[in-house]
């Protein structure tokens, strides 16, 4: 499996190797924020690419290694907390020019079928933004999973995907005077994910 290259870049090659203290990690986790990330990358004048990433969201999943199919996502990411380090970009992707944060709070993925092929997992789910709700499908590689020193078990998932923001309204943009637009349309979305088990 091969998303944006993501194999060849794993933390294995790196960070020291990843750890694999769990032998099955089937159960029921909470993701771990505070060592999660939810990133997103877009071109920008279609020069360069422009990174950032949602610092409020909470989800949980139920992993089954046996029954793949049987696992689930949720995710609610809040939408003001978008950060793209910088203050006047933010406020006009909070702005009804984007995401219209004021009127549509929280952004919500919830899965509708997952598949496993070793420690690569594929994860199908409904993504609703403004609104609106359309499919989409991310594939996840297992990075590890630890016991910490405060006795929780911990796994690790990476994963990727590209969606067209057009499909959620998303719309706005400005045209180039040497042709093309300032934003694009596609967006990369990162999932960097850190969960803790709960049962």
């Amino acid at each position: 499996m091969n998303f944006f290259n993501r194999k060849s870049e794993t933390t294995s090659d790196t960070f020291d190797a990843p750890t694999q203290s769990v032998g099955d990690i089937t159960g029921d986790y909470t993701i771990d924020p505070s060592h999660s990330r939810l990133g997103f990358s877009a071109r920008h004048a279609m020069v360069t690419t422009v990174r950032g990433s949602f610092r409020d969201f909470e989800g949980t999943a139920h992993v089954d290694t046996a029954t793949p199919a049987s696992s689930s996502v949720r995710l609610t990411i809040q939408t003001a907390s978008i950060d793209t380090g910088s203050a006047d970009r933010d406020g006009h992707l909070r702005s009804a020019d984007f995401f219209d944060a004021d009127v549509n709070p929280t952004i919500v993925f919830v899965s509708t079928g997952v598949e496993r092929d070793g420690s690569d997992w594929t994860v199908t789910g409904d993504l609703t933004i403004k609104g609106v709700t359309k499919p989409v499908t991310i594939d996840f590689e297992e990075t590890g999973s630890a016991q910490d020193p405060f006795g929780n078990t911990r796994i690790g998932f990476e994963g990727a995907t590209t969606i067209n923001r057009k499909d959620w309204d998303l719309t706005w943009n400005a045209a180039l005077e040497t042709g093309g637009v300032l934003v694009s349309e596609k967006i990369k979305l990162e999932f960097d994910v850190s969960a803790i088990k709960t049962a």
